[in-house]
């Protein structure tokens, strides 16, 4: 394929994306991440994926996207921003992680990518590839990096120059070449705002590396058995996710409310009070969170979550 070809493919592809409500796009070519998977070893080697068990499984799918897709050329990365228009009103409400205030992301954007691959096979030719929106084992992150959309902060996640962290990310595999670009400079300098408002200290001193089993977002949601009493007074009023790395990051100043109606929140979560959350029933939970993320944690967990919370 020529150059002049990969360039037109990538252009046709990255301008469906932004139709279908992509931010940005990027094109990584699909080769083993070497360093990323020593990084990944050592990381789980330290215990800090808690009972994640899962992180450990499937290490050499994780790390080379050739194993997810025979034939494997190039990884797609596309972010999608969720900062919300609005926010909860009550300031003293348990709070919610904004990417959960509206429909299950998963569901979103699995549907988009699945108009983009047909799109691709329809104006670009038969093309074998594979859409993941946190449903396989792939290092998004890592991948986004690659392909140019941005830089791992000390909080870990991905930040985007001049749009901030409050992005989705996506990715498809594809077995066809596209025009890469260069990382991204790391931005993040001297600054430390993250690393000193974690209140449960799950970020690394220096950063770069985050303890997960102590992250407010795995004590809320991925921790099935009690939260631990040592984490009593630290949660900060969080009964699902936590957003204080993103809300104390100078980069987020650029975030841009999302127009994407699928994420817009139920009327119901920006308006209820702490007594009403203490108070909610099952039936309540599944009219709130009938297509929302937070149906992950479940009416029992998020129940045990906001007991947890009254000992603050």
């Amino acid at each position: 394929m020529t150059i002049k070809n990969l360039h037109k493919n990538s252009e046709l592809i990255r301008t469906e994306a932004k139709r279908l409500g992509f931010d940005f796009v990027g094109f990584a070519k699909a080769a083993p991440l070497d360093e990323e998977a020593r990084r990944l070893e050592a990381w789980l080697n330290l215990g800090y994926q808690g009972k994640m068990s899962y992180m450990a499984n499937h290490f050499d799918l994780r790390t080379d996207p050739t194993k997810l897709v025979p034939g494997a050329k190039s990884v797609v990365m596309l972010m999608h921003n969720y900062f919300p228009k609005e926010k909860q009103l009550d300031p003293d409400a348990p709070k919610f992680a904004k990417y959960a205030f509206g429909d299950d992301y998963h569901h979103v954007l699995k549907g988009k990518m699945k108009e983009l691959l047909s799109f691709i096979r329809e104006n670009i030719g038969e093309v074998d590839g594979r859409c993941f929106v946190d449903s396989a084992p792939v290092m998004e992150r890592e991948w986004a990096k690659l392909a140019g959309l941005g830089w791992t902060g000390k909080n870990t996640l991905l930040i985007r120059p001049g749009a901030g962290s409050y992005f989705f990310l996506a990715t498809m595999i594809l077995d066809m070449p596209l025009a890469t670009a260069d990382p991204i400079l790391d931005h993040c300098g001297t600054c430390r705002r993250c690393i000193e408002a974690c209140p449960t200290d799950a970020i690394s001193t220096n950063g770069y590396l985050l303890d997960a089993s102590k992250c407010i977002s795995y004590l809320t949601i991925e921790l099935r058995e009690e939260i631990p009493k040592s984490f009593e007074g630290k949660m900060a009023g969080w009964a699902f996710g936590c957003d204080i790395c993103q809300e104390v990051c100078p980069w987020n100043r650029f975030s841009k409310p999302n127009n994407e109606p699928a994420f817009e929140p139920h009327p119901d979560l920006l308006t209820m009070k702490t007594s009403e959350w203490q108070e909610i029933t099952e039936e309540v939970f599944q009219k709130l969170f009938k297509k929302s993320a937070v149906k992950r944690t479940k009416y029992e967990g998020l129940r045990r979550n906001l007991k947890f919370l009254k000992t603050e």
